[in-house]
């Protein structure tokens, strides 16, 4: 009796008729989206990707029926036999509608002719990003679906519940490994094109990335490049291998760091808060080797920075020598005509003669240890002080800038 009763309704509801069953009515479809889960979201691809049990109600009069139930539950191929609102996801990339072990779809008629559409989708769609705070960045994740074909005179679009329960998403759904899923807002907008207007309905999912994985990958390596560049202050100027080791070494470090940091984000043409902070990074890295070629440049001109000319102390250093030498010369001149006359001053005048070159070069000795070639340049002096108390302010104003940052997602969000 029941599928007598139905058989009139379903035929005179079959494809191609008008939208609701009435010339003049406007068709009014009910939505909400229970999301089963989110993620992932691709930063490369600007995308991410989402499965949602999709519901949507509407009346239709030619559908009513008599009988002793109150709903009717259809098999999901009695929805190809009458009519079904067209939705689809504006900013949907790909869209999935699961068949496995059967098609997953729900349809219920009441007896007042309101229906119950419901089916379970996978979604990938597009996620427009704004990179310039990355990686302490804020999204807001579109989904936008309407009407193809009909215009806002024929079908209208409305949220079944209110703005906080038309779109939920389950507790344990999220499949984020970089972001925390804030919540989510919903929203209504008409769009205009060449053939009609057509309502909008539009739901936002807030996500703020998770900084952890980047500090560990990126920040941290740049922060000790940066020190263990600073630590060739502490060495000997003369010591220029190991200097120039120190130097060459962090900044091929800091291009490595820079060109792999890069490798997880698409080809934007802006620079993001990561970009500054590397590019810091590597002036620092840089300054500091050429901190030390300025430091080796006056080494080798004698001049230490320190107040003393290291080839003035080399001139009197040879000037007393030579006095020492001459002195010497003039006693033995003194002394050779009287040889012949005391035979015994000579063993005293050889041994004294004997001992004096000793002496010099003892006195030699002793000078050269007096040398200063490993005097401290003020150049590193200065830059031990300097370099850190630098670095350690732009770190202090970059982090407090970036981290008590308001998320800009507002202006993302269409009025509810």
């Amino acid at each position: 009796m029941i599928s007598s009763e139905c058989s009139r309704p379903v035929a005179a509801a079959l494809p191609g008729g008008q939208a609701g069953g009435e010339a003049n009515r406007v068709t009014e479809v009910k939505t909400n989206i229970y999301v089963t889960s989110f993620g992932p979201v691709s930063d490369t691809d600007m995308e991410y990707t989402i499965d949602v049990f999709f519901r949507q109600s509407w009346k239709d009069e030619r559908l009513k029926f008599d009988g002793p139930m109150n709903i009717l539950r259809l098999n999901n191929l009695m929805a190809s036999k009458i009519w079904t609102p067209d939705t689809f996801f504006h900013n949907g990339k790909k869209s999935v509608a699961h068949n496995m072990t059967m098609p997953n779809k729900l349809l219920r008629i009441q007896d007042d002719g309101t229906l119950l559409y419901t089916m379970r989708l996978t979604v990938h769609a597009e996620c427009p990003m704004h990179l310039e705070d990355f990686p302490m960045d804020f999204h807001s994740c579109p989904l936008k679906f309407g009407s193809y074909a009909y215009t806002i005179t024929e079908v209208t679009y409305t949220w079944t519940l209110n703005a906080s329960e038309s779109v939920v998403v389950e507790g344990e759904s999220s499949r984020l490994n970089q972001y925390d899923l804030l919540g989510q807002t919903v929203g209504q907008e008409t769009i205009k094109s060449s053939t009609g207007e057509y309502t909008v309905m539009t739901a936002h999912f807030h996500l703020k990335r998770k900084i952890g994985y980047f500090v560990i990958q990126t920040y941290l390596p740049c922060i000790m490049t940066v020190i263990l560049s600073q630590v060739s202050f502490w060495l000997n100027r003369e010591s220029v291998p190991a200097r120039t080791v120190f130097g060459v070494t962090t900044v091929l470090t800091m291009t490595t760091l820079s060109i792999s940091a890069r490798n997880s984000l698409p080809k934007v043409a802006y620079a993001t808060a990561m970009d500054w902070f590397i590019a810091v990074c590597y002036a620092f890295v840089f300054s500091a080797l050429i901190e030390f070629a300025t430091v080796n440049y006056f080494t080798k001109r004698g001049w230490a920075w320190d107040g003393k000319s290291i080839v003035h102390d080399k001139k009197k250093e040879r000037a007393s020598v030579a006095k020492k030498n001459n002195a010497y010369a003039v006693a033995v001149a003194n002394y050779a005509p009287n040889i012949t006359k005391d035979s015994t001053m000579l063993p005293t005048i050889a041994k004294g003669g004997a001992a004096e070159p000793h002496k010099t070069k003892a006195d030699g000795k002793a000078l050269e240890n007096k040398k200063t070639f490993n005097s401290v340049s003020k150049i590193d002096r200065i830059s031990r002080i300097m370099f850190p108390v630098l670095f350690s302010s732009f770190n202090l104003v970059y982090w407090a800038t970036y981290l008590n940052r308001e998320p800009i997602i507002k202006d993302m969000v269409p009025s509810t």
